[in-house]
Formats: C-alpha cells, structure tokens, sequence
C-alpha cells in the first residue's frame, strides 16, 4: 500500500498554512541554474520551507548538476563491467 506524504503543518515555523504546490523548481548549483519541470512538493508562504517527499527529491537528483558526476561514474562502471557467459 502506497501511502502519500501530507503535511499540515510547518515543521520549521508551526505555520499551518503550509500547502503543497506544484511548479517549475529553479535550482542553483555552484553558480548553474537548471529547472525542474512540474515538481510537487510542500511550501511554507510564512518561512519559505520547501518540503519534498521521495518522488521529489528523484527528480531533483535527475536534473541537478550535483549529480551529474555520480550518473556519469555509473554509466562508465556500467559500460566496464564484465560480461557473464553462460556455457
């Protein structure tokens, strides 16, 4: 059973007037922007915290620049990885 993240509180400022949004998400990554397109996620309008739940963050790891180098590293371990052959 899949059950979805609800928050209905600020767990930075108690606010209760967080809400959960959904928009492009502009990120800065060592002076680089890159965009986010239609994320989801949890914003406080009274302190500014954005909470994001596990699909979130996903698509936030797929687009930012921080984790460029890490897709990078797999593919090549991928790519030199040794074949198995079945006799």
């Amino acid at each position: 059973m899949k059950t979805e993240l609800q928050i209905k509180q600020c767990p930075n400022c108690g606010s209760d007037q967080i809400k959960k949004v959904r928009r492009n998400w502009i990120g800065k990554y060592k002076g680089q922007s890159y965009t986010v397109p239609d994320l989801e996620f949890y914003e406080c309008p009274v302190c500014q915290e954005h909470i994001f739940d596990l699909k979130a963050l996903r698509q936030l790891q797929v687009h930012s620049p921080a984790f460029a180098k890490r897709k990078k590293e797999i593919s090549k371990t991928k790519e030199n990885a040794p074949v198995a052959t079945v006799v």
